[in-house]
């Protein structure tokens, strides 16, 4: 049976650092997936006047073929990955498919945890989503978990003690409060 092991990280390099070991123990870049909300990375790729997906990932596996697409209530986001595949013909076709929350549920992510992932793109963080089977999930999770993953629980008590319920893709794109910047 497959199964749907899913992380979120605090950033794009967590991200990558996880999608890098899982190619290198062997997991099919087509059953990975990267989401990264990365605007720093899009605008320096696009300063240099390449393509996001040549610039970003310059080797073989999943990183070569990111892609920037813009979410509704997320902005710009890199992509990659069987997920990415469902977002792109949505956005192009301009479809309920297209939307975050859509893609995620349409791959096998609950509900909830759709709406706390999207959220975290949002915000600037990062999401792997792995399919594999069930016997495979164990090594799976402890490659993702080594690449230092947030903790979803408590990230999710964060958000809610700010008012959040769920992911609104009508939202503007996320801005971190000013005091909350780090120099």
């Amino acid at each position: 049976m497959t199964r749907i092991v899913t992380r979120s990280y605090e950033n794009y390099s967590d991200a990558e650092t996880a999608v890098v070991r899982l190619e290198a123990a062997g997991l099919p870049s087509e059953d990975i997936t990267i989401l990264s909300n990365s605007p720093d990375r899009i605008a320096a790729d696009a300063a240099r006047g390449a393509e996001v997906g040549g610039a970003v990932g310059s080797g073989a596996g999943l990183l070569a073929g990111l892609a920037a697409l813009p979410i509704p209530g997320v902005g710009p986001v890199l992509a990659a990955g069987w997920i990415f595949g469902t977002l792109a013909v949505g956005a192009t076709a301009g479809a309920a498919a297209g939307s975050l929350i859509g893609a995620m549920t349409g791959a096998g992510i609950g509900d909830d945890d759709a709406h706390f992932l999207a959220e975290t793109v949002r915000r600037g963080g990062a999401v792997v989503s792995v399919r594999t089977s069930d016997s495979h999930a164990p090594a799976v999770e402890k490659i993702m978990d080594g690449a230092g993953p947030i903790d979803a629980a408590q990230r999710r008590s964060e958000y809610e003690r700010e008012g959040w319920t769920n992911f609104d893709e009508r939202a503007e794109p996320y801005r971190r409060p000013a005091w909350s910047e780090v120099s």
